[in-house]
């Protein structure tokens, strides 16, 4: 490695809010107390958040995930099984009922606000238009809230320009909690200019924690030779991040889960770095890729808040009595 003597200077603009939102730590939380309080093996259906160092972390704490819960032996089925973040369609919990597991819904409150504006809608007799990614587990959990054929999936701007509904007058829309906001913005223009009595969703769909880093990304991304956004190429608001930096002006913009994943050739040399962490990505991860950088360059770091988060989101009810330490988040509060 270079010496400090023949070490470039390098700025790095760090956003705030980055990483974890409350939704996560919550999910997070709640699969560290089930292990605490009825013991390993729990069980989780799908990636708890879309981060494999957080996946990895609680496997070797305990954790089982599975796909779906025919998985779970039948031997463990007293065994808690936790529904991710994302949310799930209302049949997976019946189906847990049938199969006498004892479940646990790690869904994001955030989420369960969609889940509730969609059943809004569709209670006063509005088709739901749900703008969000096809495949994604939150778009998957939402649209299986209501029967088969009550929400059309609308993912962009030429999807609403071809959408035909059968009921022009009686819609309304909500979106996927993790989208950019102006990406959004343009796909319910085009839908409200088609429809001009498409119903809005009683509140803002799209989360603070996903405006929030969205904003601090756009502060600091203007000038930066690179933006890095740290999260995995499964989560959607940090593949939203990436696409947000370059939009607001940096050369180029990528997204690493590791630092290990930093192509050093590539990235050259640089004089300014944008960093930011998608809401499921530990700070753990933001800390070593920053000290992969200071390894390589003289590096000042420029704070680029936007604003400080301090909301907080209750576990179930079951495991609220539980105490929880920082040895036992240590792997991901590192």
């Amino acid at each position: 490695m270079d010496s400090l003597a023949t070490k470039k200077p390098l700025t790095i603009r760090l956003c705030g809010p980055r990483g974890f939102c409350a939704g996560v730590d919550r999910a997070i939380q709640i699969v560290v107390l089930a292990l605490k309080s009825y013991g390993a093996p729990v069980y989780v259906r799908h990636e708890i958040v879309h981060n494999r160092y957080v996946v990895e972390g609680l496997q070797a704490k305990g954790a089982i995930f599975v796909e779906e819960l025919d998985e779970i032996p039948p031997e463990h089925r007293h065994q808690p099984v936790v529904f991710s973040a994302h949310g799930v369609p209302k049949s997976v919990p019946e189906d847990a009922r049938n199969r006498n597991l004892f479940y646990l819904d790690a869904t994001c409150p955030l989420v369960s606000k969609v889940h509730k504006q969609a059943m809004r809608h569709q209670r006063l007799g509005r088709h739901v238009i749900l703008i969000g990614h096809a495949g994604h587990p939150e778009v998957i959990g939402t649209m299986g809230q209501l029967p088969p054929g009550s929400v059309s999936l609308v993912e962009t701007v030429e999807d609403a320009a071809l959408y035909q509904p059968e009921d022009p007058d009686n819609l309304g829309f909500v979106t996927q909690t993790t989208l950019s906001v102006d990406d959004t913005a343009g796909v319910i223009e085009k839908l409200k200019e088609r429809f001009p009595n498409l119903q809005s969703p009683a509140a803002d769909s799209i989360c603070y924690a996903t405006t929030n880093r969205q904003e601090a990304v756009k502060q600091a991304a203007p000038g930066c030779d690179l933006f890095v956004t740290v999260g995995a190429p499964n989560s959607s608001n940090s593949k939203r991040l990436v696409e947000v930096a370059l939009k607001a002006g940096a050369r180029r913009s990528i997204l690493v889960q590791r630092a290990s994943e930093l192509n050093w050739d590539e990235i050259g040399p640089i004089r300014t770095l944008g960093l930011s962490a998608g809401a499921s990505a530990p700070e753990v991860v933001v800390n070593e890729i920053i000290e992969a950088f200071k390894d390589r360059f003289e590096t000042t770091i420029e704070l680029a808040e936007f604003t400080i988060e301090n909301e907080n989101f209750l576990v179930n009810r079951e495991l609220r009595d539980i105490e929880l330490t920082h040895q036992d988040m240590a792997f991901v509060n590192g």
